[in-house]
């Protein structure tokens, strides 16, 4: 199983990113999607989720902000992201989770990507 996101790079604060993640060699579809951030020092905090079917659920901080979305066929998982702020810099994880609860917690997901980091500036 892989996950590999693309996308991270540097903007200013009150710029768009938009994050990308392709999914492969996971043999079925009883999954969800999750998008996670993490900075030194810090833990790794759940930022969006989203099921097969579309729902979705975001951090407090991110809502209204950032937006998942995917596209199923291509197995291909997105986060917008826009008016960023310097407290959004982090490393940017995309994961598969089969549990059945649907919930924002790292634990909950068993695949991870490598990560792509995100750097906003003021």
């Amino acid at each position: 199983v892989k996950l590999v996101e693309s996308g991270g790079g540097s903007v200013q604060a009150g710029g768009s990113l938009r994050l990308s993640c392709i999914l492969s060699g996971y043999r079925t579809d009883a999954y969800y999607w999750g998008w996670f951030r993490q900075s030194p020092g810090k833990e790794r905090e759940g930022v969006a989720i989203i099921n097969r079917a579309g729902y979705t659920r975001y951090a407090d901080s991110v809502k209204d902000r950032f937006t998942i979305s995917q596209d199923t066929t291509e197995k291909t998982v997105y986060l917008e992201m826009n008016t960023l702020k310097p407290e959004d810099t982090a490393m940017y994880f995309c994961a598969i989770s089969s549990s059945v609860v649907f919930d924002l917690d790292p634990a909950l997901f068993t695949y991870w990507g490598q990560g792509t980091q995100v750097t906003v500036s003021s």
